[in-house]
């Protein structure tokens, strides 16, 4: 009823177009499995009546057996057995089709977003939590990958068993059949009353169950720092606030559901024992036999289970239409911006490197304040070019435009060639970049797989020589297994210093001709720090390299030294940088 209310509500406010819509997208994924979604009905109305088939059987066996015909016994038995087990074999065999189709229709989904969600533009993407995306991706992709094949088949094979059954009974005896179709109406009455809460009360623990799978995931990340500051019993204790409050929700949740499932219990137990009843005083009369009787109570409760499974369709309905809606939404984002042209000149002239130059750029996210103004910026091959600035002021904004993320509001941000030819930074420039961002960025793996991510045919020599451009071999060749040696999450088992060294090896393996080093060098000390932007520069000496920092050893070895405050992009002269290197 709440279901058919939602529906009758969209009606109204006009939105029963976007339901059509989002059934429309999820039909595409089941249409392209028609013949098996057909195969699987028909195997669901044949298993059907071989069902039925067996419960005849067993009710003519029973007369058989009251009437004390025993030449006819094992022909009846023989028939009852056979129907039984071809029916367990059809509904075997449906189910291996179910699973198939279902994981097929799910892989499909979760290709078509994963696929789009690595091309989305990153300012629209950014609006989303991570963990909301994630659950799009898993939950609601398996809900709308269950309903595309799950309603139509589910509906065809319950109504023929529905009808079928009634039809039986109605040859039998329709004062039966039409107390068997009392059930109906009567659970829709009693669900009307319970079900509102019930679907409120769901809705109540799934937000507590995020919530507290959230404190969780956050508490497990950050699991150093809680342990640095001495901060296991406030989290212990707030672990203890959350279980008192997933245990006090989902038992109301439980009692709730408790009622509710006694309610129906108790409405389809009194129309069972007025069958009952009917079934028994029609035997006493003799207008049935015993095995009638017994068919007539085996079937009104086949009928019960069968209108359950249709009503539950439309519920079922709504859910993956609102499902389907928060996947076509991220479906519908727009994409980054990926201009191939003009690429083939670039590509002539890699190898003697790229000048990056912003021409009075204006950016700002969203409405938002100005994060850069009239700003210019230019950093050439061979070059080390330092941004400096306080936290938030727009040093990671730039890393991002650099990078093709974000695009300026206003002015030119370009990559150009020594030749003078530009072309715009967008997606698909980003490919003549290496990058090495804040903090720990290694993956679960080995030594090799995380180095040969952004090269996946370099040699051992290659990594080994991009190690060593980081300073990462020393440490590396005392490994168990070296470049093989696995290493856990996050680089799980690597000191900071450690963990950066191989990210940077792993962008000098990658060999493009402008490497970004976001804050990349600030777990190292001094002494390595300068070997390993030496390293980099003679590695590939057209190499232009932009850092950002605020160690006053990096600052010396740059060729020009960039501040970012007040939205503002300033170049600083050489008395300008000395002087912020000696007050840092």
């Amino acid at each position: 009823m709440e279901s058919l209310k939602i529906l009758w509500q969209k009606l109204k406010d006009g939105s029963i177009r976007q339901m059509w819509e989002e059934w429309k997208w999820i039909y595409a994924y089941g249409r392209r499995y028609k013949k098996e979604i057909v195969l699987y009905v028909f195997c669901g109305m044949i298993g059907t009546a071989m069902t039925l088939a067996s419960s005849i059987a067993s009710k003519n066996l029973i007369d058989i057996v009251t009437g004390v015909q025993k030449n006819k016994i094992l022909p009846m038995a023989v028939v009852m057995v056979a129907m039984a087990l071809c029916s367990i074999l059809f509904q075997a065999f449906m189910s291996r089709i179910s699973v198939r189709i279902n994981i097929r229709i799910l892989n499909d989904i979760q290709a078509d977003i994963y696929e789009k969600l690595m091309r989305v533009n990153w300012l629209d993407l950014s609006r989303y939590a991570s963990g909301d995306i994630l659950n799009r991706f898993v939950s609601d992709a398996s809900t709308v990958a269950g309903s595309a094949i799950g309603w139509f088949p589910t509906l065809i094979t319950s109504a023929f068993s529905f009808f079928a059954s009634l039809g039986v009974i109605l040859y039998y005896d329709p004062t039966m059949a039409l107390i068997a179709l009392l059930n109906a109406p009567a659970m829709l009455v009693i669900s009307r009353f319970l079900l509102g809460r019930l679907r409120r009360q769901t809705g109540e623990v799934k937000k507590t169950n995020s919530d507290m799978m959230a404190f969780e995931q956050e508490t497990f990340y950050n699991i150093d720092s809680i342990k640095s500051f001495d901060l296991t019993g406030l989290f212990g204790e707030r672990l203890h606030v959350w279980q008192q409050k997933f245990k006090q929700v989902n038992l109301d949740y439980n009692m709730l559901s408790v009622k509710t499932k006694v309610a129906l219990s108790a409405i389809g137990t009194l129309i069972q024992y007025i069958g009952y009843g009917w079934g028994i005083f029609r035997l006493w009369t003799g207008h049935i036999t015993y095995g009638e009787m017994m068919l007539f109570l085996e079937l009104a409760s086949k009928l019960s289970n069968n209108f359950k499974t249709m009503v539950s369709i439309v519920p079922n309905t709504v859910g993956a239409t609102a499902s389907a809606g928060r996947l076509m939404e991220i479906l519908n984002l727009p994409p980054e911006e990926n201009a191939a042209e003009g690429l083939e000149m670039l590509d002539e002239a890699a190898g003697q490197g790229f000048r990056i130059e912003l021409r009075d750029v204006f950016f700002a996210y969203r409405q938002g304040k100005d994060v850069l103004a009239e700003s210019g910026f230019e950093a050439a091959p061979g070059e080390i070019v330092a941004l400096v600035g306080p936290s938030g002021e727009g040093k990671t904004t730039l890393i991002r435009m650099f990078l093709g993320l974000i695009m300026p509001n206003d002015g030119a941000a370009v990559l150009r060639d020594v030749r003078g030819h530009e072309v715009r930074l967008n997606a698909a420039t980003r490919k003549y970049f290496s990058y090495v961002p804040q903090g720990n960025s290694l993956f679960s793996g080995t030594v090799a797989d995380n180095l040969r991510m952004v090269k996946q045919n370099a040699t051992e020599e290659e990594m080994i020589e991009a190690l060593q451009a980081a300073c990462a071999w020393d440490f590396v060749k005392e490994m168990p297994d070296g470049l093989y040696s696995s290493l856990g999450e996050k680089g799980r088992g690597l000191s900071e210093g450690q963990a950066q060294r191989i990210a940077i090896a792993r962008a000098v393996l990658r060999n493009a001709p402008v490497l970004l080093l976001d804050e990349a060098t600030s777990a190292l000390d001094v002494t390595t720090e300068r070997k390993v932007l030496r390293n980099i520069i003679r590695s590939r000496p057209d190499r232009t390299c932009i850092v950002t920092t605020h160690r006053p050893s990096v600052l010396s070895m740059c060729r020009r030294v960039y501040r970012v405050m007040d939205t503002k992009l300033v170049e600083l002269s050489e008395e300008e940088s000395a002087r912020m290197a000696m007050d840092f």
